[in-house]
């Protein structure tokens, strides 16, 4: 960010220059900001567990990091700043994975924090991801995840307390060269250890001013504004039993995560319905995805909102074992973005304002270039499968508008990457040219929910992505901007994260409640995750 910034201290023409890269920043990246406010407290617990390896069960330290207010008012969401959770493997951990012949780690972290306010409980997950890290020839490995996690609300006055639970960690691993070890993913269950200092507690929040009672009164056993019960049983007054669960509910605190952003007028997604123009077939799915995406010179992440995929589902292909004992999966599917009637995200809008850079809002949209292929190769054992898939998207990105302090500023009707966002292909002579490439693996076994990615399911996929040099941006009577964009942003191994929601198999002769609205869209809008 220190070119940005000392371009505003130069001319008038260096400052228009640096709203220019200020304004692109909001396509590419959110910089946070630290927190220094009076009455916080910072967390930073350090705390034993113990985790399932391939090996056995393993001893491991995961520190807690993130500052909080000391008080807040009564129905005040409580919002976590700074977290962060550190986790550090010993050796026979390390082992483990570098019999893989694991190279490099990436890991998504998953700490379940209890929330506690009188005798009323809630959970909250802290989610996190951390950047490939090498792992060490010898001794433990260390790893730093950051993301963003839910705020919290205490439904009365009193001491709002915090408590780690069981933490996971989904390990991606990699080898030297860059491909993904067998099998590429692992995921790792911890639990807290028994002797953990104070149980795990965390931290505590005063809820409520003084004269509300904060610190000192719990939450009343009945709802507010409504008189203690009293009386014997079939007397007047008296609260049955389940009442008095169903207001231990309303009691407890209330756990938001955060937005996925990217809402359309009043729905928290676009429109995602096969129409005449795009005519559901026998095999037709619709999904939505959302996800990050990070940007190396930007030091930050871009917030991709939720947008529509309509997918063509192909017919399995099985390969039996010679003795029948399991087979080999295959399955090739199509999709298609889509919003009004074209292949690209809806537009989304960001604004910009940190540091010394003037107030900037950009509208991008991702735009695609040729058909998205969706290829999936698993085993079975016809209790167990296992899935990686592998999903090719050719994609522009492209810049709409810009608008600076309230003014616009002409970008011109052109303005895009030059080619496709491009990312290294494990089959690179069967899939040339540039593409997005993104992996999910996924598991399940026979009668219980699937973790990881599936392309019915859905979850995570992620890889990495080099952007372009960008072309078209500005006005034949303006200043061309694409060296400036292309100076700011592109550039090889960016970070990508996206979370695909449950799958609306539109096809269905009776559309699945659970899966699918009335009007046949997806019911599951997916949350980005870092």
């Amino acid at each position: 960010m220190t070119g940005p910034r000392a371009a505003l201290r130069g001319t008038a023409r260096s400052r228009t220059r640096s709203a220019v890269i200020a304004a692109f920043v909001v396509l590419a990246a959110t910089v946070p900001m630290a927190a220094g406010a009076a009455g916080t407290q910072e967390i930073d617990a350090e705390l034993p567990y113990v985790c399932l390896f391939p090996s056995g069960k393993q001893s491991a330290t995961v520190r807690v990091s993130a500052g909080l207010p000391e008080r807040v008012a009564a129905g005040e969401p409580i919002e976590p700043a700074e977290v962060s959770t550190t986790v550090e493997l010993p050796q026979p951990a390390v082992a483990d994975l570098a019999a893989l012949g694991t190279a490099d780690v990436r890991a998504a972290t998953r700490l379940v924090v209890g929330v506690t306010q009188g005798e009323a409980t809630a959970e909250a997950t802290w989610r996190g991801d951390t950047q490939p890290t090498a792992l060490p020839a010898t001794g433990p490995l260390k790893l730093t995840a950051t993301g963003d996690v839910p705020s919290m609300t205490g439904q009365g006055s009193g001491e709002l307390t915090m408590t780690a639970g069981d933490f996971a960690l989904d390990l991606t691993l990699t080898t030297a060269d860059g491909g993904a070890t067998d099998p590429g993913a692992v995921t790792v269950d911890c639990a807290l250890a028994e002797d953990a200092p104070d149980g795990g507690r965390l931290a505590g929040v005063q809820v409520g001013t003084d004269e509300e009672g904060g610190g000192t009164q719990a939450p009343s056993d009945s709802p507010s504004g409504a008189p203690p019960a009293s009386g014997t049983p079939g007397q007047p007054g008296q609260v049955p039993e389940e009442d008095l669960a169903d207001r231990q509910v309303e009691r407890a605190p209330k756990v938001a995560e955060p937005a996925p952003g990217g809402a359309v007028g009043d729905h928290p997604a676009p429109i995602c319905k096969y129409d005449q123009k795009y005519p559901a077939g026998p095999m037709s799915l619709n999904a939505y995805i959302t996800g990050y995406a990070n940007v190396n010179k930007l030091d930050g992440a871009a917030l991709i909102p939720p947008f529509c995929t309509l997918i063509t589902q192909g017919e399995p292909q099985f390969e039996f074992f010679p003795d029948f004992s399991g087979a080999t999966i295959t399955q090739h599917s199509t999709a298609d973005l889509w919003y009004q009637q074209r292949k690209q995200t809806p537009p989304f809008e960001a604004t910009f304002l940190t540091f010394d850079f003037t107030p900037t809002t950009a509208t991008m949209m991702l735009e695609q270039t040729g058909p998205i292929t969706i290829d999936s190769h698993g085993t079975t054992n016809f209790l167990f499968t296992s899935t990686d898939t592998y999903v090719r998207a050719p994609v522009v990105l492209r810049v709409t508008s810009l608008k600076v302090n309230g003014t616009p500023l002409d970008v011109g009707t052109t303005c895009r990457t030059r080619t496709s966002l491009a990312s290294p292909d494990p089959e690179p002579e069967k899939y040339p040219g540039d593409h997005l490439v993104l992996h999910g693996r996924g598991e399940q076994t026979t009668g219980e929910t699937a973790t990881g990615y599936l392309l019915l399911s859905g979850g995570p996929l992620t890889g990495e992505v080099s952007i372009p040099a960008f072309t078209g941006c500005g006005t034949a009577g303006g200043e061309n901007l694409d060296r400036l964009l292309t100076a700011s942003v592109s550039g090889p191994g960016n970070y990508v994260k996206m979370i695909q929601g449950q799958a609306c198999f539109v096809s269905a002769d009776v559309l699945n409640p659970d899966e699918c609205t009335e009007d046949a869209q997806p019911k599951k809008i997916p949350v980005a995750e870092r």
